[in-house]
């Protein structure tokens, strides 16, 4: 998914009363509570259900062709409120699809789901997106076949959230790869999956089932949980189960692998070269570990695998891959959905109208953000007109849309409350959970001397310099600033200064004058790379003879470039949870529980693994 980075957003303005709960398609769903929709259980995809379709059948049935187009489209739209966006978001939506509002969008083209954006200007506060939620639902309510939408968005947690703070902010998967506890990952889907709940988000494009076996991965690494097959399908099924008890539909992506690329699929159009056997092995044991956990939804990968498709199609066009092997090999009939098509991996080899047609065509049930949605919508509704694309097939797929949303009970009940906002988001419970599955993520993995952990008595006065990554939204701060207020918490003196990720000769002097006389160094360092102006820093303040730890704020290979550092810690994401938690592992007062998810190779020769899966040093 696009993961276009924004300015912080501002707080909304006092948020409206929540819309009083309603009882959607009354008349036309009559059977659908009898039918058990509502509650029905996790594998249910894989089951006959002839009187719950057949209340379903009974509805597609009773739909338009255009309303039929439009149940296969998740799309964006900019603002916070469905019907009186700013003035600004107002603009953008004229500029790239032609509406004012969500709820023009919804009535012109009949959409079956919305992706919120903290970009978009979706994401401001939890009363407002509860509100926005309702708008969606609502402007649902007003189309004639009445059917209720999937609101969607991309939490992974980690480095990838929609939803900042005042809601929870959990470890993404390679820190609970680290944890190695299915506990703690069902755990952490749980309560992500009620917040998001809570707010009227119903699917939820994670976890990231993923196996990131190469290191120079530009667009996973900390997305996916780890290195090992066995392990990462471990807990992405543990994951999915946390999810889904939450009665929220959870995406394993990116089918069918995106952990071997050294190609960013939003810029390019990567190639996977695993043979068959290769795939088999590494690549599919997650998938088919989550398809058993009862998956809801599948997002397909834009990338190209010859052993797969030898018309090197990108996946997401495949129909050797999404029907030949995800439906018809790995027995999945839940819903498919595509990665943005937005992105370039889908749209270097097709025009913007074929590539939904051919996704269609391909086994895909719902298609992701297209850069113009009339364009893509227009092309599916000509292609079934001129007999390229069946009503038929159509039909197929809004059926599995259809028994999702019915899983989910949104049939049944699609409103939010402000109440269930209050009871449910960021809760003391929530964010102590959070802070403990931190704990036990953080991975110690250089300690000379036994440097660790910091003693205030002779340690007191720190130094914290490093980068600062864009902090999702509505954080404490950039990291380097949340470090030190962490310090200062634990009885530590703490003088921070931002160095950057690329520091120049005058601020790694700086940074050198700032260490004299201080006990120790703390460095947040962002992927360092060999001769790196990072790792030039982390030298130059080691050679003044002070203490030096590095925490890596997001690859666990920065250690490798990092012979210097007395101590080196890696906490995977430099989200508020996990940097507090790093400090709380480094002055002591949490063990250092977490474990290599990943190898780490020699910086001098790559070869050779300098720290193994499964390494991570005790106190």
């Amino acid at each position: 998914m696009h993961h276009r980075q924004s300015s912080q957003p501002s707080q909304s303005r006092q948020p409206s009363k929540g819309f009083p709960r309603r009882t959607l398609l009354a008349a036309a769903t009559a059977g659908v509570a009898a039918a058990g929709l509502s509650a029905a259980p996790a594998r249910a995809a894989a089951t006959g259900r002839p009187s719950s379709d057949r209340t379903l059948k009974k509805i597609i049935s009773g739909m338009s062709l255009e309303e039929k187009v439009g149940q296969l489209f998740v799309m964006r739209v900019y603002g916070h409120s469905a019907t009186a966006p700013d003035q600004a978001d107002i603009d953008a939506n004229l500029k790239e699809i032609g509406v004012r509002t969500a709820a023009e969008m919804i009535a012109k083209y009949k959409l079956g789901g919305i992706i919120y954006f903290a970009w978009a200007h979706n994401v401001r506060d939890p009363h407002q997106i509860a509100d926005l939620s309702n708008g969606i639902q609502e402007a649902g309510r007003q189309q004639p076949s009445r059917i209720p939408l999937l609101v969607s968005t991309d939490q992974e947690h980690g480095i990838v959230a929609r939803v900042g703070k005042p809601a929870t902010l959990l470890p993404g998967a390679m820190a609970l790869g680290a944890g190695g506890s299915r506990s703690d990952a069902r755990r952490a889907g749980a309560i992500a999956g009620a917040e998001l709940r809570a707010l009227g988000i119903n699917q939820d494009y994670a976890p990231d089932a993923d196996v990131n076996i190469n290191p120079a991965n530009p667009v996973i690494g900390v997305r996916s949980f780890g290195a090992d097959p066995a392990a990462v399908a471990r807990l992405a099924a543990a994951q999915v189960e946390g999810y889904q008890s939450a009665r929220i539909a959870s995406t394993a992506k990116h089918f069918p692998g995106h952990g071997d690329t050294a190609t960013d699929s939003h810029t390019g159009l990567p190639v996977i070269t695993h043979t068959r056997e290769e795939w088999e092995r590494l690549d599919a044991p997650s998938f088919k570990a989550v398809i058993a956990a009862g998956i809801d939804s599948i997002m397909t990968a834009h990338l190209v695998v010859p052993a797969l498709d030898p018309a090197e199609d990108p996946a997401t066009l495949s129909h050797p891959i999404l029907t030949g092997i995800l439906r018809e090999q790995l027995g999945y009939d839940g819903v498919v959905i595509t990665d943005s098509l937005g992105m370039e991996g889908v749209r270097t080899k097709y025009g913007d109208d074929r590539v939904p047609v051919l996704a269609l065509k391909a086994g895909v049930d719902q298609l992701l953000n297209p850069p113009s949605l009339d364009v893509s919508w227009n092309a599916v509704l000509e292609a079934v007109k001129s007999g390229e694309l069946t009503e038929e097939r159509l039909d197929v797929s809004i059926l599995r849309v259809l028994r999702l949303k019915a899983k989910l009970g949104l049939f049944k009940e699609a409103y939010v409350t402000h109440r269930g906002v209050d009871h449910t988001v960021g809760t003391r419970a929530h964010l102590a959970a959070a802070d403990r599955i931190a704990e036990r993520t953080t991975t110690l993995l250089v300690n000379k001397d036994r440097l660790l952990p910091l003693n205030r008595r002779t340690h007191r006065d720190v130094l914290v310099l490093g980068a600062n990554p864009a902090s999702p939204s509505l954080s404490d701060g950039p990291p380097t600033t949340v470090l030190g207020a962490a310090l200062t918490e634990l009885g530590f003196s703490a003088t921070v200064l931002a160095t950057g990720t690329a520091p120049s000769q005058a601020v790694i002097a700086q940074a050198v004058a700032a260490a004299q006389g201080k006990d120790a160094v703390l460095i947040g360092t962002y992927n360092v790379t060999a001769g790196s102006s990072q790792q030039a820093l982390v030298n130059a303040v080691a050679a003044t003879g002070v203490p030096v730890i590095t925490l890596s704020l997001r690859n666990p290979y920065d250690v490798a470039q990092l012979g210097s550092a007395q101590a080196h810690l890696a906490a995977y994401s430099w989200i508020d949870v996990e940097l507090r938690a790093a400090v709380r592992v480094l002055a002591g007062r949490a063990e250092p529980r977490g474990r290599l998810p990943v190898p780490v190779q020699k910086a001098d020769d790559p070869t050779q693994v300098l720290y193994p899966i499964g390494h991570g040093l005790r106190y």
